[in-house]
């Protein structure tokens, strides 16, 4: 394991947030007429240029109602990544973090993948410089390297795995069955849980999100007694004492699933607040309650929203577009090397639809159990 490398000022509750911070470059706000001339052009090039839109759930409303809006598409970082390679445009605008650009890359290498911004990032990326985590793998040569997606081309290319949040525990337990011992990269609570689930031996990098490292189990625990009903919905991204208070615990697209098809009225939503949006277009008559990251327990450094997620802006968008801005490049011989662990993870899903629906229904505590 390796200690932290990164870190950010730490600021208290009393109001200002993350994205203030001078590591972030929030795109300046627009006025309607602006907006409106912005979102005009982007529809105007988007067709000329053979482009599409695709963007994440954490991005600005705007951004994602623009992608709909226009043949695009929201999504999670796996699927917006297999969007962008089956659709038939030859230039993708990718609204997220870097390496989701990254993995649009190395799916679609023939297309042109342009970013808003190139320095919106992502502190698990960060925290898993690829010269140290090659020199982690190399020390521990009996074990499985899987990676979680939220990594650079350059780690990915030393996995033999990648997983996302909706695949990683069927692939755990796959491997604990076939007798595999797994070295996991980059969050440690997502890692830990994935332990948890599966039994598996897993030795975890330490590495985490500074937006979910943020949710409070306290803080929650004093919510839920104001919302005896709500149910508690987390993404495993969250440190134990979130977890263990879930209702359901899940990736992006299975908490909005949860709440779409949930019974309950009121939802605690314990993920970047970004998803909210998705959520409340789809489910309008559902009641959304964000996890408090504030508290007397709290550092506030994330305000639950990515700091490099609100660097996403409709005018960056469309410098892409007349600029040609934010292209994503990546050395032939490591993305070849990193599609080998992203394309294992895609057969292996489209062949284990049971093991994957019997990992995520009802995210039971053991994936074994009947």
């Amino acid at each position: 394991m390796t200690k932290e490398l990164f870190d950010y000022p730490k600021q208290d509750a009393s109001g200002a947030t993350c994205v203030a911070q001078a590591w972030a470059k929030v795109p300046p706000s627009l006025n309607k007429d602006e907006k409106h001339q912005i979102i005009q052009s982007i529809k105007s090039a988007l067709i000329k240029q053979n482009a599409v839109l695709v963007a994440h759930y954490y991005v600005d409303g705007d951004i994602q109602d623009l992608a709909w809006e226009t043949g695009g598409f929201v999504a999670d970082s796996l699927e917006m990544a297999k969007f962008g390679k089956n659709h038939s445009a030859q230039k993708l605008i990718i609204a997220g973090v870097k390496f989701m650009g990254e993995s649009a890359k190395i799916l679609s290498p023939e297309k042109t993948v342009l970013m808003p911004d190139l320095d919106a990032t992502c502190s698990l990326d960060l925290g898993c410089p690829a010269d140290d985590f090659i020199k982690f793998c190399d020390a521990h040569p009996d074990r499985e390297v899987v990676v979680y997606a939220n990594t650079s081309a350059a780690v990915k290319a030393r996995a033999d795995w990648m997983v996302t949040s909706s695949c990683a525990l069927a692939i755990a337990h796959h491997l604990k069955e076939q007798g595999k011992k797994i070295l996991w990269a980059p969050d440690r609570h997502l890692g830990r849980y994935i332990q948890d689930q599966t039994g598996a031996d897993m030795l975890l990098w330490e590495g985490h999100c500074i937006v979910h490292d943020e949710f409070k189990g306290i803080e929650l625990e004093t919510l839920k007694s104001k919302h005896p009903d709500a149910m508690i919905l987390v993404h495993p991204e969250s440190p134990a004492h979130v977890v263990d208070l879930a209702d359901v615990v899940g990736s992006t697209s299975a908490m909005i699933k949860a709440v779409v098809e949930g019974t309950a009225k009121e939802y605690i939503v314990a993920t970047d607040k970004g998803i909210l949006h998705r959520m409340r277009q789809l489910a309008p008559e559902k009641i959304l309650i964000e996890a408090p990251t504030a508290g007397n327990s709290a550092t506030c450094k994330s305000c639950a929203h990515c700091p490099w997620m609100a660097m996403n802006g409709l005018q960056g968008i469309l410098d892409c577009l007349t600029k040609q801005s934010g292209e994503i490049f990546i050395d032939e011989d490591v993305r070849i090397k990193a599609k080998i662990c992203i394309e294992k993870m895609l057969d292996f899903t489209a062949n284990h639809p049971e093991l994957l629906a019997k990992a995520q229904h009802g995210f039971v505590k053991h994936i074994g159990a009947a």
